[in-house]
């Protein structure tokens, strides 16, 4: 199966035959009669008998199915295979508003059925990947997917009580060229986590009290005319050139200072203007308010590391057959899995015999 790899999702599920309400995907639908180690949960509820559930996301999508356990096979780019027997799986029969054709999503959050938490200590709770945005990105896992060397640079992650499933971080301020924008003395304000790393989430998005002292100070630096688009709150630009916008920076905690490159922060749109690709307000009223997205991610090297408590980020080349440090002609080997942006393609085998 084809899969998005999802930070912030807590199950590993996939569209399952039969289907009452299914969108297109690319690879046929997974048929769990065909599987001979496929194994319904049960619950034995006095309601149900088979474990079900239901998974809201932010845009709205969701996916609704029943747990089940399979034999699940990592493909690795390195041509060894990792087996995990007995996986719990969603089974989904029922999914709607994923624009993707992508067979599901494998869950990597904190949560116990997740991808990360099933793989088991061997993996020592650790993950990496390497967003690229052209050409195959990259993922490891324990050992190998330790993010250090020359720059370097991580902030440590948060669990909130309320939904434990995410990763969040601590973000102090972000600047505009060489504006410092403080949350300090803004709402947005914590010491305990206030943005949502999510590879799951293509943009950035910051509360919207804050987000408009991050916007003024872009409008502040940039001199070319508006362009401003029906039903669209975008900040965008008539120029065909990002040479006029300013370098933006993430401070998250501990020192952590994100140098962002403008393509990971300005997108055009079409052939007449650029925009901010930092979002004011959440995506939809049940969306985080405050979310570190992909494309902010790309060309970096992030790590996750459950035994620290670390989130790690190495400036890479990513994309080549061997990532490259930005500012080095030598890399870390890794084992990696073939990921592809921006759907994050995940290669799970079903074992079907």
């Amino acid at each position: 199966m084809e899969a998005i790899l999802d930070t912030g999702s807590e199950i590993i599920w996939t569209q399952c035959l039969p289907c009452l309400n299914c969108y297109y995907q690319r690879n046929p639908i997974f048929d769990p009669s065909k599987s001979s180690t496929y194994k319904e949960k049960q619950c034995n509820t006095p309601d149900q008998s088979s474990c079900d559930y239901a998974l809201l996301y932010g845009d709205q999508s969701y996916s609704k199915g029943s747990l089940a356990t399979e034999t699940v096979t990592i493909q690795s780019s390195s041509g060894h295979s990792y087996v995990m027997p007995e996986t719990v799986i969603g089974c989904s029969h029922n999914s709607s508003g994923f624009l993707t054709t992508a067979s599901g999503i494998v869950g990597l959050s904190w949560t116990s059925l997740s991808l990360i938490s099933q793989m088991g200590k061997n993996m020592l709770g650790a993950f990496s990947y390497c967003f690229s945005p052209e050409g195959t990105s990259k993922i490891n896992f324990g050992s190998n997917a330790i993010v250090s060397g020359d720059g370097t640079v991580s902030t440590t992650m948060f669990t909130k009580k309320e939904k434990p499933g995410f990763y969040y971080l601590n973000l102090d301020a972000v600047s505009v060229g060489e504006t410092r924008v403080e949350t300090l003395g803004t709402p947005f304000h914590a010491v305990d986590g206030n943005m949502v790393i999510d590879s799951g989430t293509t943009f950035t998005y910051l509360p919207a009290s804050y987000c408009s002292l991050v916007r003024e100070s872009v409008e502040k630096v940039v001199t070319a005319e508006r362009v401003t688009y029906a039903n669209d709150d975008t900040l965008c630009y008539k120029t065909d050139t990002m040479d006029i916008f300013p370098v933006i920076t993430m401070h998250f905690s501990g020192g952590a200072d994100l140098v962002l490159d403008k393509n990971n922060t300005y997108m055009a749109y079409g052939q007449e203007a650029i925009c901010l690709m930092i979002m004011c307000g959440p995506m939809t009223p049940i969306a985080e308010e405050a979310v570190f997205g992909n494309r902010a991610q790309n060309n970096f090297l992030v790590g996750y590391d459950h035994s620290s408590l670390l989130v790690s980020f190495k400036p890479t080349v990513c994309g080549v057959t061997q990532d490259k440090p930005r500012d080095s002609v030598s890399a870390a080997s890794f084992l990696q899995f073939n990921i592809k942006f921006v759907l994050f393609i995940f290669v799970l085998s079903l074992i079907r015999l």
